[in-house]
């Protein structure tokens, strides 16, 4: 039940008991539960560690136990430290990967074991995934921000990826969660995740990209526009951070399901995604353009959270996030 908070289901049970029956020491609990007490100081451990335990003050004493209101907000508040930490490190990525395609896709500033091949017009960005699908033997990480996908291009990518899947290559992509929301999209990724493509969704992504063999990796040469042309980037050093920031996204993402999480104070991933940028003071055609979801959607996203929030102003709903512990407290 709290494993979401980082309690295993041992240590639950021991926190629970030591709440139940506070005056057992080790060997009473041991027996209580019928956990072995190597197991049992391993959970100890782990509660000490969360602060949610102390040890005894004297030998023959019994442990000190943070009541379940202080522990739940503590656990909540270390969670949420742990989502910023991490919202920060993909921040830093995506600009880095941002970066990294503007100085590829300029001749006047190659970068050092980097080998770039620029492709043009739809047609040679084409045949040339064309044949990365039939060169890769391994695997395949595709990043695809963009929100909704044309029913033609949906239909066209299914034989090859077929192809991939039956030649025993792990498929692996990450969607905006908007897809969710638009059937034929939804379709298509469940048809690609009951084929034994890997399949999650993330909020927000930080570029387009595919990588291939994690040693060939395709991206726009404008992150803003991917109609204007493509690069492939093979360079060990390079293909390996965009690897990491694969691998990254990936860990943070959320594998399809048919319905949408919410988290503990009732937001789903977008709402949450859509909270931190309008704190960062985005307008709503950004937040829609990041989100993959239309300006209108990116609209009610703004007017339920300041509803959630009870505020009346954006401002105010960015300072009662805060004060809800929905996002860190400002830096100064």
């Amino acid at each position: 039940m709290l494993a979401a908070l980082g309690l295993d289901t041992d240590t639950e049970r021991v926190y629970r008991a030591m709440l139940d029956h506070c005056d057992d020491g080790i060997y009473a609990l041991s027996q209580r539960l019928a956990l072995p007490e190597d197991r049992l100081r391993n959970c100890l451990d782990r509660l000490h560690s969360l602060a949610l335990v102390r040890p005894p003050a004297k030998a023959d004493s019994a442990f000190r136990v943070l009541g379940p209101e202080q522990a739940m907000k503590l656990l909540l508040a270390r969670q949420q430290a742990e989502l910023a930490a991490h919202q920060e490190r993909l921040e830093t990525a995506r600009v880095a990967a941002a970066q990294l395609v503007a100085e590829c896709s300029s001749a006047y500033r190659p970068l050092t074991g980097l080998h770039t091949e620029e492709l043009t017009g739809a047609e040679e960005i084409r045949d040339r995934l064309a044949r990365l699908a039939s060169d890769v033997r391994h695997d395949i990480m595709t990043l695809a921000p963009g929100g909704a996908h044309s029913e033609s291009d949906l239909k066209a990518s299914r034989k090859p990826n077929a192809t991939l899947l039956d030649r025993g290559v792990t498929v692996r992509t990450i969607y905006l969660d908007s897809i969710r929301n638009h059937q034929p999209t939804l379709r298509h990724v469940q048809w690609l995740h009951e084929r034994g493509g890997h399949v999650r969704t993330a909020p927000s992504l930080p570029i387009r990209m595919i990588i291939a063999d994690r040693t060939e990796a395709v991206l726009p040469l404008d992150p803003a526009d991917a109609s204007l042309g493509a690069v492939v980037l093979t360079g060990q050093g390079v293909v390996t951070a965009l690897c990491e920031l694969f691998d990254s996204t990936w860990q943070a993402a959320k594998p399809l399901v048919p319905t949408v999480e919410r988290d503990t104070d009732g937001l789903t991933p977008q709402h949450r995604e859509a909270l931190r940028l309008l704190a960062q003071g985005m307008k709503d055609d950004a937040i829609a353009k990041r989100l993959g979801v239309s300006t209108r959607t990116a609209r009610r996203f703004a007017a339920e959270l300041m509803d959630a929030l009870q505020a009346r102003s954006r401002f105010e709903a960015g300072v009662h996030a805060v004060q809800n512990g929905w996002l860190p407290a400002y830096r100064t």
